[in-house]
């Protein structure tokens, strides 16, 4: 709850007697309070200085508390907003709470139930505020600039998604599992004019058959057994924002022409229902199957696939951007040396070369797996090829001994200069004078290799 000490309270009333008391006895509760005897100096006081609750009557002279509370709103709709009046009448009240009002009140106030409300609609502030703020996180996370990829098919992906963010086309995004179908659709939702509103995410792969269509669309109650109240779908709960269907390659049939309606009329209908109802969504779907040789063997509708593949965005396999594996190597590190408390600065060449020359069929999903791992598996500062999976470490036998005979044991006679040149010189050797091959063993980069044989005279 927001502390009243903080928080600015706006008393709208033209009755100077009732302001007087209303502002006496709210301010004796702690609250800072301003004063305003008509709807229109309302306004501008919210246009001119925070306010974080309004107290405003309906009838005024000037301008009504009802057409003040539209002005407000749409200025700041952050702010809640408690109808008072000495008016009792429902058609008063449906139509300040349809405008946006937090509360309503009849005069005479009772002051207990008054001192409730204001508590109320301050903590409905306070918690509106924190999801602001988490949501300006997440977006965050998800701006372009924070996607980890500098390899060219990233690149190219980063420049796509770009330019199809912020327009309204349905996008398909098709990719091996693990390669980061989400993170690209999230990344699509939060770069786009929808930002603001949900983003639903619906694993048509994880919901059975028989309910695929009430997660949709909705059900009324009693449509089926067990169908006790009403319930939106997710198409419903994503209106104005964005619905991400993953793994839509394995819908059903019967739903595949459903949601084909829906995409075509931008209507649904809940499940035992009658009413068509109107949402304004934009579809985002992924999938790791090949739709297109799906739709020629007849087991998706070709119609509901061309409708879908307007943008068609693919998600690399992690083995075709190899460039980008010290990358998301390190920054899983660092993420899961934080989340197990420790001390992690790197990993030792030896190991780093071995994730770079593993094929990574689970992509990037199998990476932070095999790092999580290895944090956890890590006594000491470096990771190394002993806490890395058997399945990476088994598959490149030839590389580890490539690596030992680049790494002499040294018998206390040679300075750690010497040693280093003779590991390089080695690995040269071993990789028949091929110097992109020598980095890559060595887990360092062109230049600095470039840099130690020049440093060598070999250069």
């Amino acid at each position: 709850m927001i502390s009243p000490k903080t928080t600015r309270i706006l008393i709208v009333d033209d009755d100077p007697g009732h302001l007087v008391s209303v502002n006496t006895i709210i301010r004796s509760w702690g609250y800072r309070v301003k004063t305003a005897d008509d709807g229109n100096v309302a306004v501008d006081v919210v246009k001119s200085e925070p306010i974080d609750l309004i107290l405003m009557d309906v009838r005024m002279t000037a301008m009504s508390g009802i057409e003040a509370l539209k002005q407000i709103k749409a200025y700041n709709p952050m702010i809640p907003v408690i109808i008072m009046t000495a008016f009792s009448s429902v058609d008063t009240a449906v139509e300040a709470l349809k405008s946006g009002a937090y509360d309503y009140l009849i005069k005479p106030l009772d002051f207990e139930v008054l001192k409730l409300s204001i508590e109320r609609a301050s903590e409905h502030a306070g918690l509106k505020e924190e999801n602001r703020v988490l949501k300006e996180h997440l977006q965050g996370d998800y701006v372009l600039d924070n996607i980890i990829g500098r390899s060219q098919p990233m690149k190219k992906l980063l420049e796509m998604v770009s330019m199809v963010a912020p327009s309204e086309a349905t996008v398909l995004i098709t990719g091996e599992s693990g390669t980061g179908k989400e993170l690209i659709a999230r990344s699509l939702h939060f770069n786009s004019p929808r930002r603001e509103k949900s983003l639903v995410v619906v694993n048509c792969a994880a919901i059975a058959e028989t309910l695929l269509e009430s997660e949709l669309f909705g059900h009324e109650k009693g449509s089926f057994t067990g169908a006790d109240r009403r319930r939106e779908g997710r198409f419903a709960q994503a209106d104005q924002g964005t619905i991400f269907l993953d793994e839509i390659g394995e819908m059903p049939s019967t739903m595949q022409a459903k949601l084909l309606r829906a995409l075509q009329e931008r209507e649904i209908q809940r499940v035992g229902g009658e009413e068509t109802i109107k949402v304004d969504v934009r579809v985002v779907a992924a999938t790791n199957r090949d739709l297109e040789l799906d739709v020629a063997q007849g087991h998706f509708r070709d119609d509901l696939f061309y409708r879908l593949n307007v943008m068609p965005l693919n998600v690399p396999p992690l083995r075709d951007r190899q460039e980008d594996i010290p990358l998301l190597a390190q920054h899983f590190l660092e993420k899961y040396a934080v989340k197990n408390r420790k001390e992690v600065k790197g990993f030792v060449p030896l190991a780093m070369n071995m994730l770079l020359n593993y094929d990574w069929p689970g992509n990037v999903r199998e990476l932070e797996n095999a790092i999580e791992r290895a944090v956890i598996l890590l006594s000491g500062e470096h990771i190394t090829e002993k806490q890395l999976p058997l399945n990476i470490t088994e598959k490149y036998p030839d590389l580890v001994a490539s690596t030992i005979i680049a790494a002499p044991i040294t018998d206390g006679t040679r300075s750690l200069e010497e040693i280093e040149k003779e590991a390089v010189l080695a690995t040269l050797k071993a990789s028949d004078g091929n110097k992109a091959e020598t980095a890559r063993r060595l887990g360092v980069t062109r230049k600095t290799l470039h840099n130690k044989l020049k440093n060598y005279g070999m250069i």
